[in-house]
């Protein structure tokens, strides 16, 4: 064959690279080249480059990399080809200032083309110094004035954060157009500066250039992240679209979408959705997501199952994320199970998206079980995940295991954050856990989370809930500009100590500051009350809170039952008890009202009380107790021997009051009333005992004990003396228990290992 028709042949061979996306049939294509190509043919750059760029679609930049380096004749499109495709890869873009020096020791020049791509590479590395450097090559060989080279420029500065100097670019950009404008735009966007984005989409407006499909996208976006703050200016964006004839794509529409799911317009979103001639996956997540987060849990649900009837596109992770929040009430919980199966089916039971929504659902519903197989499943958890197994932990009352959690999760070198502090910190608040509580703020104070809000409310909730009030305050007094939930926590240490002057005070300062008072903060204040018997400064804080449309809950009537009813007004307790939701635990408030019947001897309203109680718990002991004492108090001996025979009856079945107590080395043990499962210990206690009642600290028959912080999980009424009186005397197993503190662990629910709750090792 004559060597013209040979060089012919290969370079209509190389024409057909650009068509070819498989690997294989590249490499086939390229030995097929090398087999025809013969004398000079072989040496043209032409097809290399080609090549090279055929290799580059294909996804194999090491081929294309060799192909590059065995050339015997290199030119800048050759360097171009892989500038480019080292821009599109992280992994290897670092690979492209290494041939930087190689290009100028063949005294190659660079193009438009090259600093373009070379910029691209320092975008994706957000290196701004290279990029820096690269900027004052392109002012010395003069392409300053190119559009497309200061467009790139331009985004390079404003991915690494550098808005200053993007700004100077993008004054400079000789007759910016859409390109220009976006790239500013999504730069400012990047760097949370949503409200100055927008700004400059409306100078880009008053400007006369015209929005691209990718602006309105853009736009709309922003939109979403701010919701109802900006609701009005997606609904002009939305507007302007339609005035200005714009065809939309579905990026666009879906866009638009998020943009009313985010701002809770589901009518205006439903409206968008039908419009769409051809959603696909991210237009049905969308949706769903909408639906589960503005309160229509049986709208997203049923907006799955229409996404099942079709055949594509098929459910993902994302799907599933967004489904099953919708389905967290106790009515739908069913729905909840049911999505959990297709989740196993489907192979999406590892995903964290996936598991910390079944996790919510599930502590949502009380099912601890459930949630910690599902934790047990995921194998590559992030900090989401792990706060969220925390929150649920210590919401269904395992902050033991919330704390074990916490530290699990530091352990296997988790990335903290100040949600996942400010939890942990919840969990030794409930607790009473003072040491441990100490240490996780030295570890807020070494990650810097301590200046985090929601970290300085938990802070000041520990402390306040251990009795450190004076820590509480300092810590309040260093955080600038506190949010109520943090005024909140400083009232509440305040309430609990019964410091109602202080509370009251507080209270003032908060409205000064103004702030409007919540049911959180008005139950602080009730509670407050409570504690030192400020019954008319209690009422009047309750008809306040009721003029403001705030709803009681449960602890709210408590505090003003305990109220009223210290102050002997048993007639309005009566009233506030009928008057609360039937939802509401009313054995605890009609308990309070009985036992305040038993201290005025008010019999009538007391049986009516006890029979109340019985009726929702008829073996409940400490009504039992508390009627055997009213019964006492008004000299009906014979009833208080028949309810006596009645407690005791009950007393085999009644689980034991436990306490706790942190000893020196972080561990937490629990002991309980006439706890034999250590004898040695409890011999040693006797011992312990008998010396300090022979010792000069007894007086009048009381053993002076030492003063352990002890914390009860739950009352444990003590048991009936004799004679028949009011139970008022002390058990004395209950002062050996005390002495002894018995080294019991707890146990984790679920879980082989044990509490003690080992000490972070952080050094501040």
């Amino acid at each position: 064959m004559p060597l013209n028709e040979i060089a012919s042949s290969v370079v209509e061979l190389t024409r057909k690279c650009v068509s070819i996306t498989a690997l294989k049939r590249a490499c086939q294509l390229h030995a097929i080249i090398l087999t025809a190509g013969a004398g000079s043919a072989s040496e043209s750059p032409y097809k290399n480059n080609n090549l090279i760029s055929m290799y580059v679609r294909c996804g194999s930049l090491e081929q294309a990399r060799k192909l590059f380096d065995k050339m015997p004749e290199r030119n800048v499109v050759s360097y171009n080809a892989l500038y480019s495709a080292y821009s599109r890869n992280l992994d290897y873009a670092s690979y492209a200032f290494s041939l930087i020096n190689q290009m100028a020791s063949e005294s190659l020049k660079p193009n438009s083309s090259t600093f373009t791509s070379l910029v691209q590479v320092c975008t994706v590395l957000e290196d701004v110094l290279m990029g820096s450097l690269l900027h004052s090559q392109i002012i010395k060989l003069g392409y300053s004035d190119n559009v497309v080279v200061q467009t790139s420029v331009l985004g390079m500065y404003s991915s690494c954060g550098d808005l200053e100097s993007a700004r100077r670019i993008f004054e400079c950009v000789n007759g910016g157009d859409a390109v220009a404008w976006n790239t500013m735009i999504v730069g400012i966007f990047r760097n949370d500066k949503i409200e100055d984005g927008l700004m400059l989409f409306r100078s880009m407006l008053m400007s006369g250039v015209d929005p691209t499909q990718f602006t309105y996208s853009m736009v709309l976006n922003a939109c979403s992240k701010l919701g109802s703050y900006r609701y009005s200016v997606g609904k002009l964006i939305h507007a302007r679209m339609i005035v200005s004839d714009i065809l939309a794509d579905l990026p666009v529409e879906n866009a638009l979408l998020d943009m009313y799911c985010s701002c809770g317009d589901m009518k205006e979103a439903f409206y968008v959705f039908g419009k769409i001639h051809n959603p696909n996956l991210v237009s049905w997540n969308s949706i769903i997501s909408g639906c589960s987060e503005n309160g229509f849990g049986e709208q997203a649900i049923l907006m799955y199952r229409r996404l099942l009837r079709i055949s594509t596109p098929r459910p993902d992770e994302y799907t599933f994320s967004a489904a099953i929040p919708a389905t967290a009430e106790p009515e739908k919980f069913i729905h909840g199970k049911l999505l959990h199966g297709q989740v196993t089916k489907l192979g999406y039971e590892r995903s964290v998206f996936v598991g910390t929504t079944l996790l919510s659902m599930y502590f949502k519903n009380g099912e601890a079980e459930s949630a910690q197989k599902v934790f047990g499943v995921i194998t590559e958890r992030d900090v989401v995940l792990w706060t969220e197994m925390i929150v649920g932990e210590s919401r269904v009352g395992n902050s033991e295991c919330a704390v074990q959690l916490f530290i699990e999760m530091y352990r296997e070198k988790n990335r903290t954050d100040g949600f996942s502090l400010s939890s942990v910190l919840g969990a030794c608040s409930d607790m009473a856990m003072l040491r441990q509580g100490q240490v996780f703020h030295s570890l807020a104070i070494k990650t810097g989370f301590d200046n985090v809000m929601s970290v300085s409310g938990a802070l000041v909730d520990m402390y306040g809930k251990n009795g450190k009030y004076e820590t509480a305050e300092s810590i309040f007094s260093l955080v600038s500009n506190p949010d109520l939930k943090c005024w909140n926590s400083m009232l509440g240490a305040y309430s609990q100590h019964g410091m109602v002057e202080k509370a009251q005070s507080f209270f003032e300062q908060i409205l000064e500051n103004g702030f409007t008072p919540d049911a959180v903060t008005y139950l602080s204040l009730l509670a407050a009350c409570s504690h030192k018997g400020s019954t008319q400064e209690g009422k009047f804080l309750w008809n306040q809170m009721k003029e403001q449309g705030i709803t009681a809950g449960f602890k709210h009537y408590s505090c003003m039952v305990s109220l009223v009813s210290k102050a002997g007004l048993l007639g309005e307790a009566l009233e506030l008890i009928k008057q609360s939701p039937p939802e509401n635990n009313q054995a605890e408030l009609w308990r309070t009202l009985l036992s305040a019947c038993v201290n005025a001897r008010n019999l009538q309203i007391g049986l009516y009380a006890a029979d109340q109680i019985l009726k929702l718990d008829p073996e409940d002991t400490a009504t039992h107790i508390l009627l055997s004492n009213l019964y006492a108090v008004n000299g009906r001996w014979k009833d208080v021997a028949e309810m006596r025979r009645k407690i005791r009856g009950l007393a085999s079945a009644k689980d034991p009051g436990l306490s706790w107590i942190e000893v020196n080395n972080n561990n937490t043990h629990v002991f309980s009333s006439g706890d034999q499962s250590n004898p040695e210990v409890i011999t040693q206690a006797q011992d312990e005992l008998h010396r300090l009642k022979t010792s000069p600290t007894v007086e009048n028959g009381h053993i002076a004990l030492p003063s352990p912080k002890l914390t009860s999980s739950k009352p444990d009424p003590s048991p009936i003396p004799n004679p028949p009186s009011p139970i008022t005397e002390p058990d004395p197993c209950v002062d050996v228990a005390a002495a002894l503190w018995f080294n019991r662990e707890v146990k984790l629910p679920q879980r082989d290992k044990a509490l003690p709750f080992p000490s972070l090792s952080v050094t501040v």
